[in-house]
């Protein structure tokens, strides 16, 4: 049984949909990059319990975002977006209400499940009008993707100013901030979304399942799930380097907006870039970007840091290849999704590529991890550990050289 995305019987503004992407930013910002200081600080957790807590949380969202698409696609676009609205909002509301670990846990976990129901069905309804846009010759699908991601990062530096700025009053304001956010972006959506036809008959299994029928989807997925693995580390290795340079933690916030110029200024002209080049020559080249981003830092790990701003290179150098390969990976590699979907199941299929890499986000910062360890000092050792993590995103690197050979000639 085919189970096809619903359409909408208008066509969904591009802009609503990336103006959601920079409420929903703001919102999830705005609270869950201060998650971990609440369960230090008021709950007196172990290290080891905040790094589940926070785990789970990233799993709950990636892991489910196959669920989440597959859902969107046998029920419509609209009525998921607003369930994952509700969901989140719920999570937020709990950790602002609870007091005890298990409804933080809970919420946490909520928080997660939220973002996994309204973003792939988000990507898909954006890879639709997408569609239609350049059908009409106007903008193109992967330039929706990239004015998308824009605002996607414009959320990223306003959610934590929001949260600094409450931070004083405790971290439960600033849980009822984020659902604040979430009910604006609710009501907004339940009014300017247009309304989709759901399905009489009920959800089974084949839908998303049809998504790993495909061997050079699947190969492309797991492929593909490094660049989510190695964009993760600017939250897992990143203080790594800058416990190794004798950097403060403050020096994370300079990094990250550095990160977001990078992409507010030039996610558009290399994604025209990118274009032209073709996905076969791109997306190569960008998860080179990625290994080279490790690579560049293992070239220092193994020597003391200075006393002065060079310091803080391997770091800048680390962030600057990181967000470069973002920009060329991402919107590149979102607009192949329908030629392998065949404009089918496209919810499943951006659901399964996120879970795919939220799989391996969770199992690669298990097995490797450890490694970072030794990176926490300058050694031979530190420089190793680097290494390490510059593999994964090299052997995609070549992979995608083969997997992308049937879209060489594609314009």
């Amino acid at each position: 049984m085919h189970a096809h995305f619903s359409a909408p019987t208008k066509g969904t503004s591009p802009y609503l949909l990336a103006g959601s992407q920079l409420i929903f930013n703001i919102g999830f910002y705005a609270v869950v990059p201060f998650l971990a200081i609440f369960l230090r600080d008021d709950l007196l957790l172990s290290g080891s319990l905040i790094g589940l807590i926070i785990g789970l949380r990233t799993f709950s969202q990636q892991g489910m975002f196959l669920l989440g698409g597959a859902l969107a696609d046998r029920y419509g676009a609209r009525v998921i977006i607003l369930c994952g609205c509700l969901v989140r909002i719920s999570g937020y509301l709990l950790l602002a209400l609870g007091d005890a670990l298990t409804p933080v846990v809970l919420g946490a976990c909520l928080t997660g499940v939220g973002g996994a129901l309204f973003s792939p069905a988000i990507e898909a309804l954006l890879a639709k009008a997408g569609t239609e846009s350049e059908k009409a010759g106007k903008r193109s699908r992967a330039e929706w993707f990239a004015f998308f991601a824009i605002c996607g990062e414009l959320g990223t530096v306003l959610g934590p100013l929001l949260g600094s700025l409450l931070a004083g009053f405790g971290f439960q304001r600033v849980a009822l901030a984020g659902a604040g956010v979430f009910v604006i972006a609710l009501l907004v959506l339940f009014f300017c979304l247009p309304r989709t036809q759901g399905k009489a008959e009920t959800l089974q299994v084949l839908p998303w399942w049809k998504t790993f029928r495909n061997p050079r989807f699947v190969a492309f997925m797991l492929a593909w799930s490094s660049y989510l693995f190695s964009y993760n580390q600017l939250y897992l290795a990143l203080p790594v380097e800058l416990t190794r340079s004798g950097s403060s933690e403050k020096t994370l916030g300079p990094l990250f907006m550095l990160a977001s110029i990078l992409i507010i200024t030039l996610q558009m002209p290399l994604a025209r870039i990118a274009r032209r080049i073709g996905a076969a020559r791109i997306l190569p080249i960008g998860f080179a970007l990625l290994a080279a981003s490790f690579v560049s830092v293992s070239l220092f790990a193994a020597f003391p840091a200075t006393d002065n701003w060079q310091r803080h290179l391997p770091a800048a150098c680390m962030v600057t290849l990181l967000t470069l390969g973002q920009m060329l990976i991402v919107p590149v590699g979102k607009d192949l999704i329908p030629h392998f979907a065949g404009d089918q199941n496209l919810g499943a299929h951006y659901g399964a590529l996120s879970s795919m890499g939220g799989i391996t986000v969770l199992l690669g910062n298990f097995l490797l991890g450890g490694q970072l360890d030794n990176a926490l000092t300058p050694s031979v050792e530190a420089s190793i550990a680097w290494l390490w993590l510059a593999l994964l995103p090299l052997l995609s690197a070549l992979a995608m050289v083969v997997i992308c050979r049937p879209f060489l000639h594609r314009a």
